[in-house]
């Protein structure tokens, strides 16, 4: 296969969804020769800020000399950018060399994803891998490692409650499912400052690496501006609560996931709107327009509906575009 029809061949195992259970990947790795045991992972759980505080991580790592993997997602621009090395992304002959010779299996798109970006890693003898989980923990593909280098716990907040339970309680106990015996954990504190605390926790697990912090930036479509439009793909409440103190008087393109606490999200982030254009975004899971039109007259009394996201953010007012990262993948192009 070339690259193309390697891609379209993993995007199209988005169909088979969730799937419960590590028997798939467990069988796929093993394929591999388990390359998850040669490599120093340091594998990063939560609910909100775990990609930025991978990034943050991995590129203050590779500033102090090392070959480091990053492994986050959902991706923006580029599907290759969930797998880079010192911020190259897995190239494209590699992609379809990896995809081809392992493309026997039943795993979903993550899990087969996962697979070979550790397969990439160890291939490529990377000093670490800085793994973010998908959206859980115990039960999170990429938590197949017997040991690793440490486990980070970022904010944990309700999200993905079909799934990971429905008290923070319930999801705390399955995001602490990648910690290790015989490795430290550290942990988020909340100290009212979410971006500070990130911060400082990243610099606690640089500092046990014995490595010196680089300059703290934010990857994509967290609180990324692009000429006069805003970009947060951050979905559930705490990601509300933290984008509404940013934002004032904005029109703004909504389009959200049926399975995120839509009506909590709102609450902060539609108070602070003049106007809201609420659509609907390519994915099963998405919630349609009309259906978040609803939530969203709650809080703000002028609100439109536009089915399509590229319509809805060429309207020259539009000031912020949020709520997905899915939306802002479908729209990236037409801002940039």
């Amino acid at each position: 296969m070339n690259y193309n029809q390697s891609l379209d061949y993993v995007t199209k195992k988005l169909s088979l969804g969730i799937q419960p259970g590590l028997s798939r990947i467990y069988a796929l790795l093993e394929k591999m020769d388990n390359p998850q045991d040669k490599i120093k992972i340091i594998h990063i759980a939560g609910t909100n800020g775990k990609g930025t505080l991978a990034h943050y991580i991995a590129c203050s790592l590779a500033a102090n000399g090392f070959k480091v993997g990053l492994f986050t997602s959902p991706w923006i621009f580029d599907y290759r950018e969930q797998i880079q090395i010192n911020g190259e992304y897995i190239t494209k002959e590699d992609f379809a060399f990896y995809v081809s010779k392992y493309n026997e299996n039943d795993c979903t798109e993550f899990e087969f994803l996962t697979a070979v970006m550790y397969k990439y890693f160890a291939d490529n003898n990377v000093d670490y891998a800085v793994v973010e989980c998908g959206m859980g923990g115990r039960g999170d593909s990429t938590n197949v490692e017997k040991e690793n280098v440490c486990s980070v716990l970022t904010s944990i907040s309700l999200d993905h409650t079909d799934f990971l339970g429905n008290t923070v309680e319930e999801i705390t106990r399955e995001k602490e499912g990648i910690i290790r015996d015989n490795s430290p954990c550290f942990r988020y504190c909340d100290t009212g400052d979410f971006e500070r605390d990130n911060i400082e926790l990243a610099n606690r697990v640089l500092d046990y690496l014995g490595c010196e912090a680089r300059k703290f930036f934010k990857p994509p479509a967290r609180q990324q501006r692009i000429g006069n439009i805003l970009l947060d793909g951050g979905h559930n409440l705490q990601a509300g609560r933290e984008l509404s103190h940013i934002i004032n008087n904005e029109t703004a393109v909504i389009g959200m996931m049926r399975d995120k606490d839509i009506d909590g999200y709102l609450s902060f982030v539609a108070p602070k709107c003049k106007k809201i254009i609420c659509t609907s975004v390519d994915n099963k899971r998405a919630v349609s327009a009309c259906e978040l039109s609803e939530y969203a007259k709650k809080y703000c009394d002028n609100v439109e509906v536009n089915e399509s996201p590229c319509q809805a953010v060429q309207q020259s007012s539009v000031s912020l575009v949020c709520g997905s990262f899915y939306l802002i993948r479908e729209i990236i192009d037409l801002i940039s």
